[in-house]
């Protein structure tokens, strides 16, 4: 019986943790005034309100909070934390809950992930190139090419977009969910050569290119983290037109 072939994951690169926190208020909705007033004193606790923190050093920005109101759901308020570390995402967590905000809400739903850029092309081609000399996914040489191209990919503007997202501006709607590749026995994404799936990603994102300005997509990893294996945040703007006979 002929074995088939080992569908090897793609290398990623990851930046910053992400934690996306949804909360219902436990007893009656404040007014919008009240709620404006308790969203940016929660901002200013957890860091500086709708702007990437900063070190006290000349690093680069270290994380950033958002606030979002819910519209159309059970919940009332989404707030988004990257940070550069899970012990700063736990610290962000707990500030959160010492303020007026933090204790007037509970928690209905929160999902734990970091930054993510997946290196299909890049896996893709080291390994052909591995199978054309005789070697393997994972060996020296392998590696030692990895490294070579990880270097340049991770200091590139658009790696750095993904992995260290800044907040969007003019974009004042988002849009978050969670996800797992399909693994039905006829549909499966794992079964697929590598090949093949770099193909796949590679028009997924051309198709997201069309919308360049006007939606700004954040990809999460959550294997090991969650029960999903992605978390996809848009931020976008809507246009809104009325016609009239």
């Amino acid at each position: 019986m002929t074995l088939p072939p080992i569908a090897h994951p793609p290398e990623t690169l990851e930046g910053w943790y992400a934690l996306h926190q949804i909360f219902r208020f436990a007893r009656q909705k404040p007014n919008a005034a009240s709620l404006a007033r308790a969203v940016k004193s929660a901002a200013n606790a957890v860091g500086s309100p709708q702007q990437p923190r900063k070190a006290k050093s000349s690093s680069p920005p270290i994380g950033w909070t958002s606030f979002a109101r819910l519209i159309g759901s059970t919940s009332d308020l989404m707030v988004i934390h990257f940070r550069e570390s899970l012990d700063a995402i736990g610290a962000a967590q707990d500030d959160l809950a010492k303020t007026q905000l933090g204790k007037s809400v509970q928690p209905v739903y929160s999902f734990l992930s970091v930054a993510e850029a997946g290196l299909y092309h890049i896996t893709a081609e080291l390994a052909r190139t591995a199978a054309a000399r005789g070697g393997k996914v994972g060996d020296a040489e392998y590696a030692k090419a990895l490294a070579e191209r990880v270097g340049p990919e991770r200091e590139s503007p658009q790696v750095k977009r993904r992995l260290y997202p800044e907040i969007p501006e003019k974009m004042p709607y988002v849009c978050f969910y969670p996800m797992s590749k399909r693994r039905d026995a006829s549909q499966n994404w794992y079964t697929l050569t590598l090949d093949e799936r770099s193909r796949l990603m590679q028009s997924h994102g051309l198709t997201g290119r069309r919308y360049a300005g006007k939606v700004q997509q954040i990809i999460t990893g959550a294997i090991g983290l969650d029960a999903w294996e992605w978390g996809v945040t848009l931020s976008l703007r809507i246009h809104w037109s009325s016609r009239s006979s």
